[in-house]
C-alpha cells in the first residue's frame, strides 16, 4: 500500500484538522483499503437450470406448500413464467440462453436438420468428421491425424464474454454445448453428448424368453439367449472399430452364473465381480473395448446393469455404454482434464446426455417402477457433483443444469392426470426434488449471491399424434414411394413433393436450387407458404373438434440472423394436447394422419411455445414485463459490469 502514495486524498489544510475531519478521514482511508485488498468479496451469480419445469404445475405445488424453497425465492424475489425459444425444443432453447440470440443466430432449429444438397438428415448440435489420411497396415488402418468433433452452435457463449473480463465461470452439464467451448470456463458437456457408440443412448437387454416376444425395439437391442446349466454367456456392444478396415463393432463378452437355490446372480466382465439379485443395479462398471492387439489400444467405457429376473425367465438389461470421466475418449470437458478430476473427487458418473432411459420404458423393457429407480440414482449422481461445485464456488458465474424433471414429466404426465394411478404422484416428487436441490444451493451460498432458477420450458400432456406428411401427402402437397424401407425422408416421390414435414415442428419447402430434388421455384415460394400456413390452422381433430395447430410460423419473418436460411420454412407450432407424430419427426409417413398416443411418452413441450413457457425464480425482483429465456445473457453479463453484445436479442431484468 504505501508504493500507492495518495497524499491528496488524505491530507488536510494546515490548521483545519478537527476530531471529525480526522474521523473522516480514517474512515476514507479504510474505505480505500477495502477497496483495494485482496479479499474483497467476489461478485457471483449462482444459475440452476432445471430443465422442464411447468409454470402451472409449479404455481399449484407452491400454493399447497409443497415447494417450500420455491417459495422462499418468490417471497425474497421473483416467480415469472418465461418466454422460451421458437420451438420450445430444448437445444434450441438452451442455445437461445447460452447466446442470446434466436435460433436465426445461433442455428440450432430443432433436434434434426438436413443437408439439402445430399438430403440427409443429422443431429443438429453436433457433426463429426472422419479422420483424414490413415495408414494401412495389413487389416489395420492408423489414422494419421484425427476426426474432428464440431459443435454447430453458432454465436458466443456468455461465458466467453465474460472471461474475457476474467471473470470465472464453470458451466456443468449445459444443454447444446458438446464438445464444449474452446475457451477458459470450466465445462462439463450435458445433452447432446453421446454413448460410446455415438448415438444418444443405445441399451441392451438379454432374455432367454422366445425370439421375437419384443418385437421392433427403438432405441436399443434384445438379445435372446439361451440359459445352460445356470450359466448365461453374452456380449457387450461397443462402438465399431475405426482402426479396423471392415470395422466390426468391438465387444466385451461377460458371463451370468445363477445361484441354483438361492435369488442371486454374478455378472463376470473382464476383471469384475458383481453379484445383483433380482430388481437390483448394479454401481457403474468400467470396461474396455481392444482396438488393436495386445491392449495397444482400447476405448474406456462405463455401464450399469439392472437385474430384471432369473426366473422363470431371465432378463438383464444393461444401460448406454458411456463414456468413461475417468479417461475419456471424446471431448466431454473443458479443460480435457476436468471431467477425470470430477471422477477422482466423486467417482464414476454418468455422462451420457440424457441419461434416463425412456426409450427402453417405451419398448417394454424396463417398467416405470425400474424407470423411476434408475432416475432416483441419477438423482443421487447429480447431487454429489453439485456439492462439489458449491464447496468451490468462491467467485464468478456457476451453471449447474438438472433434466431429471423434463424426463419424468415425459414419462409420467398421463400418471398425473389420472389420480389413484400408480406413481401419479411422481411428477410431483420431482418437483420436490428440484425444490430439495434448489434449498441446498440456497444453504451453500451467501446472500449477496444472485441465484437465478429457471427451466426452458413447460410442459403439456401428449394425447394426439399428428402426421404432417400424412397430411402433406392428403392435400396434395406430397407424394409418396411405397416399399422403399424406412430410411429418413426415403418414402417421398420428390418429383411430386413441394413440401415435407422433417423435425418436431419443421416444414420445408421442395426449393429448387436449395433442395437436392427441388420443384418449387422461388416465384411460386411466397404464395405455397401462405396457403400452407392458413391450411394448417384450420385442421381440426375429427373425433374432438378441436383445433389441432394454432399458428404456423414463417421462418424469414420471427428470426434473424445469418443462419435463418438453415432451418425450415415454416414453424408448426401444435395446440395443448397435439404433437407431430414421431413418424413425422423422422421424415416418414405413418397409418393415418391423427391418431391417440399410447406410448408410455405422455408428456411434451414440442407445441406452440406461447402455450408452454418456463419458469424464472430468483432472490432479486424482476423490473420487467413478461421476461424471456433471451434476457438471461444480457442480464448475467451486466452484473459482472459487461455490456451485452449488439447481436443479443434480449434485456436487462434486474
Amino acid at each position: 500500500m504505501r508504493s500507492l502514495r495518495r497524499p491528496a486524498l488524505f491530507s488536510l489544510p494546515a490548521g483545519a484538522a478537527s476530531g471529525a475531519s480526522k474521523t473522516v478521514t480514517i474512515l476514507l482511508f479504510l474505505l480505500f483499503l477495502t477497496s483495494c485488498g485482496s479479499d474483497r468479496p467476489a461478485r457471483k451469480v449462482l444459475i440452476l437450470g432445471l430443465d422442464g419445469l411447468d409454470p402451472q404445475v409449479a404455481t399449484r405445488l407452491m400454493d399447497a406448500g409443497k415447494l417450500p424453497n420455491f417459495c422462499k425465492l418468490r417471497q425474497a424475489g421473483s416467480f415469472s413464467s418465461l418466454a422460451t425459444s421458437i420451438p420450445a425444443e430444448s437445444p434450441v432453447a438452451w442455445s437461445t440462453f447460452i447466446t442470446g440470440l434466436d435460433a436465426g443466430g445461433h442455428g440450432i432449429f430443432d433436434f434434426i436438420h438436413r443437408d439439402p444438397e445430399s438430403m440427409v438428415p443429422y443431429l443438429s448440435t453436433t457433426t463429426t468428421e472422419a479422420p483424414g489420411w490413415s495408414l494401412p497396415l495389413g487389416r489395420w488402418r492408423i489414422p494419421l491425424w484425427p476426426g474432428e468433433i464440431k459443435l454447430n452452435r453458432q454465436g458466443r457463449a456468455f461465458w466467453e464474454f465474460l472471461e474475457d473480463h476474467d471473470v470465472p465461470c464453470t458451466i456443468i452439464r449445459i444443454p447444446a454445448n458438446y464438445p464444449p467451448t474452446d475457451s477458459p470456463a470450466r465445462q462439463l458437456s450435458g445433452m447432446g453428448t453421446p454413448d460410446l457408440e455415438g448415438t444418444y443412448g443405445t441399451f441392451s437387454f438379454y432374455t432367454d424368453e422366445p425370439a421375437g416376444s419384443y418385437g421392433e425395439v427403438s432405441g436399443g437391442r434384445v438379445f435372446y439367449l439361451k440359459v445352460r446349466q445356470d450359466r448365461v454367456d453374452a456380449e457387450l456392444l461397443g462402438p465399431p472399430n475405426s482402426l479396423d478396415s471392415k470395422q466390426p463393432q468391438l465387444k466385451v463378452p461377460f458371463t451370468v452364473f445363477i445361484d441354483s437355490t438361492n435369488p442371486v446372480a454374478k455378472l463376470t466382465i473382464q476383471d469384475r465381480q458383481v453379484l445383483l439379485k433380482p430388481g437390483e443395479w448394479s454401481d457403474w462398471i468400467p470396461v474396455e473395448f481392444e482396438m488393436l492387439p495386445l491392449g495397444i489400444a482400447t476405448i474406456k467405457g462405463i455401464v450399469r446393469f439392472y437385474l430384471k429376473q432369473i426366473r422363470p425367465d431371465f432378463r438383464l438389461y444393461a444401460s448406454p455404454v458411456n463414456i468413461d470421466p475417468s479417461d475419456p475418449v471424446l471431448p466431454i470437458s473443458q479443460p480435457a482434464g476436468y471431467a477425470p478430476q470430477l471422477f477422482e473427487a466423486i467417482g464414476h458418473f454418468s455422462t451420457l446426455g440424457i441419461p434416463e432411459d425412456t426409450k427402453s420404458v417405451s419398448a417394454g423393457i424396463l417398467d416405470q417402477e425400474e424407470f423411476w429407480s434408475q432416475s432416483e440414482l441419477l438423482r443421487d449422481e447429480e447431487l454429489r457433483l453439485l456439492d462439489y461445485h458449491l464447496k468451490r464456488f468462491d467467485a464468478g458465474v456457476l451453471f449447474f443444469y438438472s433434466g431429471r424433471a423434463d424426463q419424468v414429466q415425459h414419462m409420467f404426465w398421463r400418471q398425473m392426470e389420472t389420480p389413484g394411478q400408480p406413481f401419479d404422484k411422481a411428477i410431483e416428487n420431482v418437483y420436490r426434488d428440484m425444490d430439495h436441490l434448489l434449498g441446498y444451493a440456497l444453504s451453500r451460498v451467501d446472500p449477496d449471491t444472485l441465484v437465478i432458477a429457471l427451466s426452458d420450458h413447460g410442459f403439456a400432456g401428449f394425447s394426439r399424434a399428428f402426421s404432417l406428411n400424412n397430411w402433406l401427402e392428403q392435400e396434395g402437397y406430397a407424394a409418396r414411394r411405397r416399399g422403399t424401407g424406412a430410411a429418413y425422408l426415403a418414402e417421398f416421390d420428390w418429383s411430386g413433393t413441394r413440401a415435407y414435414g422433417l423435425g418436431f415442428t419443421g416444414l420445408y419447402l421442395n426449393l429448387a436450387g436449395r433442395e437436392k430434388y427441388g420443384c418449387v421455384s422461388m416465384e411460386e415460394r411466397d404464395q405455397l407458404l401462405e396457403e400452407l400456413r392458413k391450411k394448417l390452422v384450420e385442421v381440426r381433430d375429427p373425433e374432438t373438434g378441436k383445433q389441432v395447430i394454432t399458428r404456423v410460423l414463417r421462418a424469414d419473418r420471427v428470426y434473424t440472423g445469418n443462419q435463418t436460411s438453415k432451418g425450415p420454412d415454416l414453424v408448426v407450432c401444435y395446440n395443448r394436447g397435439y404433437r407431430a407424430s414421431w413418424e413425422s419427426v423422422l421424415g416418414l409417413f405413418s397409418d393415418r394422419v391423427l391418431a391417440d398416443n399410447t406410448d408410455e411418452w405422455s408428456g411434451d413441450h414440442l407445441m406452440d411455445p406461447e402455450l408452454v413457457p418456463g419458469i424464472l425464480l430468483t432472490n432479486r425482483p424482476i423490473r420487467v414485463a413478461a421476461p424471456s429465456l433471451a434476457d438471461l445473457a444480457p442480464t448475467i453479463l451486466q452484473e459482472f459490469g459487461v455490456k451485452k453484445d449488439a447481436t443479443m436479442k434480449g434485456r436487462v431484468i434486474f
